[in-house]
């Protein structure tokens, strides 16, 4: 049964809870942001194109430019939130575009990038088939789609552990991940949205934070 809690339209970060993500994620997560950056770095080479879905504060995009030569862009439906990327691009040193987007209607032309990232976004977004959809549309032939999300099923340590991540602590952080997994898909819906894509040749995997999925073009 698909879930009862899903948004009616597509909702970004605004105002000062934009710039409190920044905060925990400045504070908290660099370190994860460095590891998926790694794990991001497996699938491109230099010069290629990347897109990150959602990248709230920027952090990730940031920590990849520093792996090598890649052309990277950044999309986010919040206008503050990719103002703050942009900030944060500068003061690392860092060239990134970041720009205002929804990922039910990119502003892209098909067969774009070589490479897309999208974490822990994907449960939020309205419309998830029509995001894969156009997920295929902007990607290269032969280009790969890596989305790292929570999976309804896993457990509450696991997902407390996101919350932690983001520096919460205690009856805060249980909450917050139980919310954080309700809003996610199960593997057995994830694989109902592939079907009914372009894509073919997909592997689901289990990971941390729930599981990753990469899906070739």
């Amino acid at each position: 049964m698909m879930k009862f809690f899903k948004r009616f339209k597509d909702l970004g970060i605004e105002g000062a809870q934009a710039a409190y993500y920044d905060k925990l994620t400045r504070e908290h997560r660099i370190g994860e942001m460095k590891e998926q950056a790694k794990e991001a770095a497996k699938y491109i080479s230099e010069g290629d194109a990347v897109l990150e879905i959602a990248p709230g504060a920027g952090y990730l995009s940031i920590e990849l430019s520093k792996l090598g030569k890649y052309k990277i862009t950044g999309m986010d439906i919040s206008q503050d939130l990719v103002e703050i990327c942009t900030r944060n691009a500068k003061e690392a040193g860092v060239k990134i575009d970041f720009l205002q987007g929804n990922v039910s209607g990119m502003p892209f032309n098909a067969d774009t990038f070589n490479f897309i990232i999208c974490v822990l976004a994907f449960k939020n977004f309205k419309d998830p088939l029509k995001a894969l959809q156009e997920m295929h549309r902007v990607l290269k032939p032969g280009g790969t789609v890596l989305i790292l999300d929570l999976n309804r099923q896993a457990t509450m340590k696991a997902t407390k552990k996101i919350a932690e991540n983001m520096g919460l602590t205690g009856l805060k952080a249980y909450i917050a991940g139980a919310i954080q997994r309700s809003g996610a898909y199960s593997r057995t819906e994830f694989e109902s949205f592939i079907r009914q894509t372009e894509f073919k040749d997909y592997e689901i995997r289990n990971s941390d934070i729930g599981f990753s999925l990469s899906l070739k073009k």
